[in-house]
């Protein structure tokens, strides 16, 4: 039996791209930095991201891209921009859907995303976590 350790990794999403902060947080999540990584099972690790609302994005993209919903009634259609969402508070949203999006679309997912934890502002944290920066 393979005894999975995981490791618990900070990323501070100040000025950072959106999508970069994205790509570093599936891989974390799935576990591809490890060497008994395997795509069958779940190896990754935690991964919680502080500064959510200063994460940016390039070009116009805050204003043009666009996040689709549908409430499965007629007429249901829903349209978000990055800059609505933020207005509205959802900061972490914006991140969690990115995420979502670059992670495997399989069994795993769920479990993996139960995994990120996603903070508006810089909370404080328990001092005993042992966490890993990037």
């Amino acid at each position: 039996m393979l005894k999975i350790k995981r490791d618990y990794w900070l990323i501070n999403a100040d000025s950072q791209v959106v999508g970069r902060i994205a790509t570093k947080a599936a891989n974390l999540l799935i576990g591809k930095h490890k060497p008994e990584y395997v795509p069958y099972l779940d190896v990754g690790d935690y991964v919680i991201i502080i500064n959510a609302k200063k994460a940016i994005f390039t070009g116009n993209k805050e204003t043009e891209k666009v996040y689709y919903r549908h409430s499965r009634y007629p007429g249901g259609l829903k349209k978000e921009t990055p800059r609505e969402l933020r207005e509205k508070g959802k900061s972490v949203e914006i991140l969690k859907r990115a995420i979502k999006g670059m992670l495997p679309k399989n069994s795993l997912a769920k479990k993996r995303l139960k995994r990120l934890k996603i903070f508006e502002d810089n909370p404080k944290l328990p001092n005993n976590l042992p966490l890993k920066e990037i």
